[in-house]
């Protein structure tokens, strides 16, 4: 754990400032409950020809609350780095639930993993840049340990790939034409 310390303690060298202490407090928080990847996905429903997308969006974010945040996080029950350091001051509000995974990194990769499927290059680019953005937030606000992060990234995309083969399946039932 102290490798991942020194990478925390490193990005406050490197990056931290008075606009990062302003901005990446306010981004993270379009990720709290994966509200901006819920809305995103909402707003794609009333579109047909993105309807698909969104749904397979509210799957592997269902995906990733149950596994994740209400499994993942209360059998491990990995306290947080800011824990550890009884006079560090933080920059968003207490999280009150354990660390280990990073639910703000996995909803993110799973919405962008969902999102992009189908998408020019660059829109994948974009939706992955902003879920990296998030991840790296998490890292910078000190409530996150990198392997947190990296955990966060591949159960995101498990449940990414694992949305996309449910909605396949359910496109072959004779009601999945609802999905088109």
């Amino acid at each position: 754990m102290t490798w991942e310390f020194s990478v925390l303690d490193g990005i406050q060298h490197l990056f931290s400032s008075t606009w990062g202490n302003w901005f990446w407090p306010l981004f993270t928080k379009l990720g709290s409950g994966g509200i901006i990847w819920i809305l995103l996905a909402l707003w794609m429903l009333l579109v047909k020809k993105d309807r698909q997308r969104g749904v397979m969006t509210l799957v592997a974010l269902l995906l990733c609350l149950l596994v994740g945040n209400l499994l993942l996080k209360n059998i491990v029950a990995r306290e947080r780095p800011f824990s550890f350091l009884p006079n560090m001051g933080l920059l968003i509000a207490i999280p009150n639930d354990y660390s280990f995974p990073s639910g703000h990194t996995m909803s993110s990769f799973a919405a962008a993993y969902c999102l992009s499927l189908g998408r020019h290059w660059w829109v994948k680019v974009i939706y992955f840049t902003l879920a990296s953005a998030m991840a790296f937030s998490r890292l910078y606000l000190y409530v996150h340990f990198p392997t947190d992060i990296l955990a966060g990234v591949v159960l995101g995309l498990i449940s990414g790939i694992l949305a996309k083969k449910i909605i396949g399946q359910v496109k072959k039932q004779p009601w999945g034409h609802i999905l088109s």
